[in-house]
């Protein structure tokens, strides 16, 4: 069972367990006060990092003497195989942002792909492959320092989820200028969609048909 919470920006707490004796906490992308949002009370035995940026890596701020991990490679973890894939921060090759960290994360029979600052405007042969079959996505869609919602859109299509999570969207007293998620919502054809607290699921759970979105509240 994995259970999801959002913060705010890119950053999510999962926890994921069984019902007999494991478990694992990870957090992605801290965030600093500077993102005018305030920082969340944090715990974890693992923090990935999808880049070198103050609204993604405040690693100080998680409690517990987490694992880092900042880059691209392979890891286990407490039972937790985690895959760091390189990709951009912008649509040249990180040209203009750099480098950016896409991580995939297996434990409990579920995978879920956390796309970080994504700015490519669509992923390589080479990236698909690594990523693979993803059960759950977490996916930027507020445009200007990644993509946009009309190129996330397309991104899903690459990876064909079965739970999409939006991130990196327009939040009351956020300082960054992205996009509503209601931009989204529209381009994916829904009107709206409830936010809710947090997503607990079980592989068992998932979707059978079709994909659904999640939209968290932080």
């Amino acid at each position: 069972m994995a259970k999801i919470t959002w913060a705010g920006n890119s950053c999510f707490q999962i926890s994921v367990s069984n019902s007999k004796d494991h478990d694992a906490s990870i957090v992605i992308d801290p965030f600093d006060e500077a993102t005018g949002i305030k920082v969340p009370n944090l715990s974890g035995d693992i923090v990935l990092v999808t880049h070198d940026h103050h609204d993604h890596n405040n690693v100080k701020a998680v409690k517990g003497d987490p694992f880092v991990i900042s880059g691209p490679g392979e890891y286990e973890i407490r039972g937790v195989f985690i895959q760091g894939i390189p990709s951009f921060h912008d649509s040249v090759e990180g040209k203009e942002r750099g480098a950016n960290t896409i991580y995939t994360i297996e434990a409990e029979d579920l995978k879920i792909c956390h796309l970080g600052d994504l700015g490519q405007k669509q992923l390589t042969d080479e990236q698909l492959e690594k990523i693979d079959s993803v059960d759950i996505l977490m996916i930027p869609v507020g445009g200007t320092y990644t993509i946009s919602a009309t190129e996330a859109q397309k991104i899903i299509s690459q990876i064909e989820p079965r739970i999409v999570i939006p991130m990196h969207f327009a939040l009351p007293k956020l300082k960054i200028d992205v996009d509503e998620v209601s931009k989204f919502l529209k381009v994916m054809g829904k009107n709206s969609i409830a936010p809710q607290d947090k997503l607990t699921i079980k592989s068992n759970a998932l979707p059978k048909d079709g994909m659904e979105i999640v939209v968290l509240e932080p």
